[in-house]
């Protein structure tokens, strides 16, 4: 009797082998433990979660729009949502953007799968900076690209232009506002520099902007989608200012490119979530979304000077790290002798995890470097684990 061998693992689509496994995500299960401090996840605080504010909102929408909100609707997402959306970018920024130009998505990153299935053809070059968000580059790859890196710093876009002058990039995927993992801001020199290189060449601008609301000491900056928005994807996100579990995000674009992201929605899940739509939109209506924002402010505000301090104040005077001005965090450089899954491994032992800095590069990883979330661990804790685990870099470059 003949039988068939289990074939399961060559049957599965050659996109698979291109997506890299999520570290964070993997790192987050060891979180769930109580007993650990975890600088790892890009979490925002649950403190300021508004959860008495959303039940309320919740009771109205299915006292007054029940089967509204249970119903279908529209892929492009609920139409008062994105008028609130447009209304916001005009208020802030002046910018006009009609709300047939916003496309509400499952969080931003569900726009990043979106772009990648309407642009990205397999070999096709992407840009990426140099380090970057690791979950860009998990949901791209997945499009087979060729990724290339650029190191954008506050004096010039010089590797920028050689980036672009060297390769057929089509599509540059950025974080202009406290960049996901160093926390870095690009200066007002830098966008408006980086936009008249990127208007010489036949590139697709991908901003992703879901901390651009968590601002320090600054004030706000224009965003790139200014500069050139027949060229620019902008991306923003309800995750990090209301709560991550709305999953609630929006995409602007051209009219074209829209049309073209709606359809490719359309395919994948018909339209997000039509109840947390509702609940979201009654929310922003009935309380001050600028208010609920400042506090988020002034408390992650007060985390990062603790961090910092804690930097200074317990590790060798060795290291380097960032100054962020906003986001949820800080990126470290470790002496030469450490490498940060040596320090991570060490951490591990005194309940202690970070993400280390290699996984946040398309190529040749630096590891030396460590991304630390402040905005998630409260200031008692953090001093105690920041104490602990500078003592661990003094004792290993001692070594």
């Amino acid at each position: 009797m003949k039988t068939k061998m289990n074939t399961t693992e060559k049957m599965f689509a050659e996109r698979v082998n291109h997506v890299p496994q999520s570290f964070i995500r993997e790192i987050l299960k060891v979180a769930s433990n109580p007993a650990i401090t975890s600088f790892a996840g890009g979490l925002p605080n649950p403190a300021f979660f508004p959860v008495k504010e959303l039940e309320q909102c919740a009771t109205q929408v299915f006292q007054q729009q029940g089967m509204q909100a249970l119903q279908y609707t529209a892929t492009e997402g609920y139409y008062p949502l994105r008028e609130f959306i447009s209304h916001r970018y005009r208020q802030r920024y002046g910018i006009d953007i009609p709300p047939e130009q916003i496309l509400i998505t499952n969080g931003s990153q569900q726009a990043l799968d979106l772009i990648g299935k309407i642009f990205i053809n397999p070999g096709d070059q992407v840009l990426m900076e140099r380090p970057t968000y690791l979950g860009a580059l998990q949901c791209l790859s997945m499009f087979q690209p060729k990724f290339q890196e650029v190191t954008l710093n506050a004096d010039d876009v010089d590797d920028l232009e050689e980036q672009l002058w060297s390769n057929a990039i089509k599509l540059f995927y950025c974080i202009p506002n406290f960049q996901n993992p160093t926390g870095i801001r690009y200066s007002a020199e830098v966008r408006e520099q980086a936009m008249q290189v990127l208007n010489r060449y036949n590139t697709i601008v991908v901003e992703d902007d879901p901390y651009g609301d968590i601002f320090f000491d600054e004030e706000e900056l224009m965003p790139l989608y200014s500069y050139a928005p027949e060229k620019t994807i902008l991306l923003g996100s309800f995750s990090k200012s209301i709560a991550p579990g709305l999953r609630l995000g929006w995409m602007v674009a051209s009219e074209e490119i829209i049309r073209k992201a709606t359809i490719m929605k359309q395919a994948s899940d018909l339209h997000s979530g039509n109840l947390t739509q509702h609940i979201l939109y009654r929310f922003l209506t009935a309380y001050s979304l600028d208010a609920h924002i400042k506090k988020i402010q002034d408390t992650y505000r007060f985390q990062r000077d603790t961090m910092m301090s804690c930097l200074k104040q317990y590790f060798p005077s060795t290291i380097e790290y960032t100054h962020p001005q906003g986001g949820m965090f800080a990126w470290v450089t470790l002496p030469e002798e450490i490498t940060a899954r040596e320090l991570l491994d060490k951490a591990i032992e005194q309940n202690i995890i970070f993400v280390p800095g290699d996984a946040f590069y398309a190529s040749d990883p630096d590891t030396q470097t460590l991304r630390l979330n402040y905005s998630n661990v409260e200031e008692a804790v953090m001093r105690k684990a920041m104490n602990t685990l500078g003592g661990m870099v003094a004792g290993l470059v001692e070594v």
